[in-house]
Order: structure tokens, then C-alpha cells, then sequence
């Protein structure tokens, strides 16, 4: 057969081939088959250095056709077969928006944001308004300004984390620093009143940080709200009115309250409110350890001394402290017996909630 014929029934054959192929993989072999390194055509191609001076300008013809013949018709296919590839991931891709959707499951407000904002809904009603303060305190707004005297337990290194600074030339720092976590929210009130002429009404929800081991009563981190009133002619009898006000609603118009003598630097007197438990209704269960009450939060009356740090007259203007702990507020009104369970994570523990 002669040369040209071969290369013409090559032709025929990888016009077939290519217009056999289905999918770009399919083409690709075809490619390689026929125009690859060791392929049909490319072969041929190789020999016609051996053909004769009067063969060889027609052979060479006839192959340059055939070359671009199937090389044509290798991009009219690759562009075919790409084309209907695109369409079809399109269709697969495609949305109907005539479907109903599809309901994602919401979560919802964390069960200790859920009583913080209960508690200060209850002030808010009685025309307090919320003030904040920062996490990282001064040791003077923590204790000092709050009438705690130097050598006052609380601010022994076992029970306040003190921060350091590491940078610098201040790198090594010998004894306590005047730098802390705030163990109470009561510095707000500080910053508060030294800003702030009275009448003063307001609430200090927060995080605050004790160097406690976490055990069903105690963390080492927690929620705090406390409460400041700073007035003319405010009164104990105020203070535990304001206060039978919140028992009732954040636990129900049934629970009783009463208050035990007790001491605070910052308020005097000072008093330890409990409720009456509402498993027993006060006649005592294990709930409770017999008592029939279970204690919620601390207050008392602003000390003179702590308006002395301000500038507010303790002669024309009297007022009243209170702070509390919302894991136990939240524990005593869900029954909820160790306060672990708020910030383990626990879903099976959230989702009740």
C-alpha cells in the first residue's frame, strides 16, 4: 500500500475513534493513540525520511492534511464533550426555589444569660439602670476604695489572682501587684459614684474571679450582680423591701425571705438574705440540710467610709449594697444541685433549658 493510502485509512480511522469518544477521558486516549510519542500517525510520520526524493513531497502532503484533519476534529469533540459537561453539572447544581425550604435548628440563650437578664429586667422595673466596669482591676477599686484594710483575708494571694506585667523592665515583680482580677462586681459601683452625683440606682452584672477549687458550690469563675442605691433618706427598711420585691418575682409571690446579721467592709450593718426552700416550703429536706432556707446573696448598708473615697457627704446621702451570684440564683430557681453543670458544656444539660 502506498504511503499516502496508509495515511489516509489512519485518517478514516481516528476520525471514527474520535467521534466514538464520550467523555474527555475517552478523547484523551484517542489523542494519545493516534498524535501521542508512540502513536499510529506519529509513527508513520517518523518513516517518510526513508521514502524516495519523488515520493517524499506528496507523502509529506498528504500527512500535514491528515495531522490537521484529526487534529480539527479532536477540538471540535473536546469542545462538544466540555460543553455537555458543563450543562450537565449545571443541571445537577441547579435550585428550585419551588421547593419548601429546609428548618435549621436554632439554639438559643445559654441558661445563665437567660437569669442575668431576668435579674436585671426585675431592677430595670424598679428604674435602675445597668453599669459596667472592667474585668482587670486596680487593687485600690477591688479593695481599697470598697473599705477593705491591707491586711483584710480577701486579698491574700490564695483567694484573687493577680496579674503581673511580663514586659519590659517591669518583668520581674517582687510580692503582690496593684493589678487583678476583679473578685466582685462592686468596683463598678466605685467607678460609678465617682462619676455620678446621686440619686444613684443602678445594677453591675459581670464576671468575676476567686481562686476557688470547683466543687457543686464553688467556681472559680462566675456571674455576679450587684446592686447600689445611693440616696437621701434611704433606709434598712428600703434595702429589705427592695429585696422581698426581687425574691418574689424571680422565685414566686410563696417564698419567704429573711435576713442574718453578718459582716461586709464595704456595708454596715450588713446582712446574708435566704429564701425559703421550695422543695419543703421551709420545714426542712435534704434540699435545704434540714434548715427550711437557703441563702442567695449578701447586702447591708453603705459604710460612710466607702462615700468618703467618692466624694459623695455621708451626712446628706445614705444608700445600700447588695451582690449575688447568678449560678446560685439560677441553681436554687431550676433546681440544679451543682454549678459544674453551667460551664461544662453539657448539652444534654443545656438543652433543658
Amino acid at each position: 500500500m502506498a504511503i499516502s493510502d496508509e495515511l489516509r485509512a489512519l485518517e478514516s480511522e481516528a476520525l471514527a475513534a474520535v467521534g466514538a469518544a464520550e467523555t474527555l477521558e475517552d478523547l484523551e486516549a484517542v489523542r494519545i493513540g493516534f498524535l501521542g510519542k508512540k502513536g499510529s500517525l506519529t509513527a508513520i510520520l517518523r518513516g517518510l525520511g526513508g521514502l524516495s526524493a519523488e515520493e517524499r513531497p506528496e507523502a509529506g502532503r498528504v500527512s500535514n492534511e491528515v495531522r490537521r484533519s484529526v487534529e480539527s476534529a479532536l477540538d471540535a469533540k473536546r469542545e462538544e464533550l466540555e460543553r455537555a459537561a458543563r450543562a450537565s453539572r449545571i443541571a445537577a447544581e441547579v435550585v428550585d426555589v419551588t421547593l419548601p425550604g429546609r428548618a435549621r435548628p436554632l439554639g438559643h440563650q445559654h441558661v445563665l444569660h437567660q437569669v442575668v437578664d431576668e435579674i436585671v429586667e426585675i431592677f430595670s422595673g424598679l428604674g435602675y439602670r445597668v453599669a459596667e466596669g472592667p474585668e482587670v482591676e486596680l487593687d485600690y477599686y477591688n479593695f481599697t476604695a470598697l473599705n477593705h484594710p491591707a491586711d483584710h483575708p480577701a486579698r491574700a494571694l490564695q483567694d484573687t489572682f493577680y496579674v503581673k506585667d511580663l514586659s519590659g523592665d517591669r518583668a520581674v515583680v517582687e510580692g503582690e501587684s496593684d493589678v487583678l482580677l476583679r473578685t466582685h462586681t462592686s468596683p463598678g459601683q466605685v467607678h460609678v459614684m465617682e462619676t455620678q452625683q446621686p440619686p444613684i440606682y443602678v445594677v453591675v452584672p459581670g464576671k468575676v474571679y476567686r481562686r476557688d477549687v470547683a466543687d457543686p458550690s464553688h467556681l472559680p469563675q462566675f456571674t455576679q450582680v450587684e446592686g447600689l442605691v445611693v440616696d437621701e433618706g434611704i433606709t434598712f427598711g428600703d434595702l429589705k423591701g427592695t429585696l422581698e420585691h426581687f425574691v418574689r418575682e424571680m422565685f414566686g409571690p410563696d417564698r419567704r425571705v429573711r435576713l442574718r446579721p453578718h459582716f461586709f467592709p464595704f456595708t454596715e450593718p450588713s446582712a446574708e438574705v435566704d429564701v425559703s426552700c421550695g422543695i419543703c416550703g421551709g420545714s426542712g429536706c435534704r434540699s435545704c440540710g434540714g434548715e427550711g432556707w437557703l441563702e442567695i446573696l449578701g447586702c447591708g448598708m453603705v459604710d460612710p467610709n466607702v462615700f468618703g473615697y467618692v466624694g459623695i457627704d455621708p451626712e446628706k446621702y445614705t444608700g445600700f449594697a447588695f451582690g449575688m451570684g447568678a449560678e446560685r440564683i439560677a441553681g436554687l430557681k431550676y433546681g440544679v444541685p451543682d454549678l459544674r453543670h453551667f460551664i461544662e458544656g453539657d448539652t444534654r444539660f443545656l438543652h433543658q433549658f
